[in-house]
């Protein structure tokens, strides 16, 4: 599958590359980015590393960098996924993360809305699923004011330093995205 570049008002998702791995190194030594997704194992160097250089030939997925449109150096800021694509059922999963520098501005809110688009209109799927900690209520928030419905809870799923924390399953369907366009 060709990985696309999606173009916003505020962003360009482009393919991830190699070029991208000291960002992502960033990213996955971040300790409260690992809190808030639930990560317990941060790769090694070369990992990450192998990962950016094959990121964009890897099937049934589409990882794409989250950059400032614009932008000459063409920043890496963070990374948005769709992963476990299944054609026969139309379906795939969600994740978002962004490095520590970048939270809190609207670029999630954006580039979701741009890989809905691509999920929706682009691979004519039915359904976009995603995990998000109960403990995220930032993430929580921004899921459900983009329609996203809590589908399910997974009790005590996660760590949360010495403490449990419940996975929040969510999902948005295909017509309750075209719903949210009109309104």
């Amino acid at each position: 599958m060709d990985k696309p570049t999606l173009l916003g008002e505020m962003l360009t998702l482009r393919p991830v590359r190699a070029s991208d791995a000291d960002h992502v190194w960033e990213s996955v030594s971040d300790v409260e980015g690992m809190r808030l997704t639930g990560e317990t194992r941060r790769p090694s160097r070369e990992e990450v590393e192998a990962w950016c250089a094959a990121a964009a030939t890897a099937p049934d997925r589409v990882d794409l960098a989250i950059t400032l449109a614009g932008d000459p150096d063409d920043e890496y800021l963070g990374e948005i996924v769709l992963e476990n694509l299944d054609e026969a059922v139309r379906s795939a999963d969600l994740r978002l993360v962004m490095r520590p520098g970048y939270r809190g501005r609207g670029y999630g809110t954006e580039a979701i809305q741009l890989v809905l688009g691509l999920a929706f209109d682009g691979l004519g799927l039915h359904r976009v699923g995603l995990s998000v900690l109960a403990i995220n209520s930032r993430a929580l928030s921004l899921y459900e004011n983009l329609g996203f419905r809590v589908e399910g809870r997974r009790r005590d799923a996660y760590r949360d330093g010495e403490r449990w924390c419940d996975g929040i399953d969510m999902g948005l369907l295909e017509d309750e995205y075209r719903a949210g366009q009109l309104g």
